[in-house]
C-alpha cells in the first residue's frame, strides 16, 4: 500500500502533488464555460469544479482560482452577469482541453478551436454548438476561500437545454451516457462514463 502523510505532500515535486491531490478525490465534472466581454469576443473554458448547490431554487457554484492575474471568464461574468454551462462529450475533449490555453483576452478560443459557439433562448452568452446538455446561468455572489486564496462563485439556473427525450427520463432525471459526457480525472485525463443502477430513496432499515 501507498501512504503518504501531510509531511510527505509539502515535499513532493510541484507537478507530482498537483496530479495526486486533484485526482484523489475521484471523477470530477467536465464542462465549458461560455461568456462574452464587453467589447464582444466570446470567451470559452474548460472547469472541473462546477457542483450542484440547491434544486429550489436551482443554484449551482464552481471554484476560480485567485485573481491576481487576468482571468477572462471572472472579469466576464462580473460585467454581465451571465454565463453558460456546457457538458463536454466525448467527441470533443481535445478541443475543450485546449481552452485551458492562455490566449490574450483579445483572442476568441473559439477561433483557436473547433468548437463552434450558439446563441439559444435569447440569452446573450454563447452555448457550445453540439453539447447535449446546456445551462444558462445568472451570477448571484461571491465568497473567498481565505485558506487558499480562490473563490467560490453562486450562480442561478435560468436556462436548461437537453438535446433529446433519449437523455431526459420520464422522472426528469437525466442518463448522462446517452448524451456522451464525460468525466475529468485529475487535471489532464477525460473519462466516458457507465450506468451501473439507480435506487430508490433510502430509508432507514426495519428492526
Amino acid at each position: 500500500m501507498i501512504h503518504y502523510t501531510r509531511t510527505d505532500i509539502n515535499q513532493m515535486d510541484k507537478i507530482f502533488r498537483l496530479n495526486l491531490i486533484n485526482s484523489c478525490t475521484g471523477f470530477k465534472s467536465a464542462n465549458l464555460l461560455g461568456t462574452k466581454s464587453l467589447n464582444g469576443v466570446s470567451n470559452v473554458a474548460v472547469f472541473s469544479s462546477i457542483t450542484h448547490l440547491g434544486s429550489n431554487p436551482p443554484l449551482i457554484g464552481f471554484i476560480l482560482r485567485p485573481t491576481t492575474v487576468p482571468r477572462d471568464t471572472y472579469r466576464n461574468i462580473k460585467d454581465t452577469g451571465i454565463f453558460t454551462i456546457n457538458h463536454i462529450y466525448s467527441d470533443i475533449i481535445e478541443d475543450a482541453h485546449h481552452t485551458s490555453a492562455k490566449y490574450p483576452d483579445e483572442i476568441s478560443e473559439f477561433t483557436k478551436t473547433d468548437l463552434e459557439e450558439e446563441f439559444l433562448g435569447n440569452f446573450a452568452a454563447p452555448f457550445v454548438k453540439g453539447a447535449k446538455i446546456r445551462l444558462g446561468c445568472r451570477y448571484l455572489n461571491e465568497y473567498e476561500i481565505k485558506e487558499n486564496d480562490t473563490l467560490l462563485l453562486v450562480s442561478s439556473i435560468e436556462h436548461v437545454f437537453v438535446a433529446d427525450l433519449d437523455i431526459q427520463q420520464d422522472d426528469g432525471w437525466l442518463k448522462l451516457e446517452n448524451a456522451n459526457t464525460v468525466a475529468i480525472n485529475g487535471l489532464d485525463g477525460y473519462a466516458t462514463t457507465k450506468l451501473l443502477d439507480r435506487f430508490e430513496y433510502a430509508r432507514p432499515k426495519k428492526a
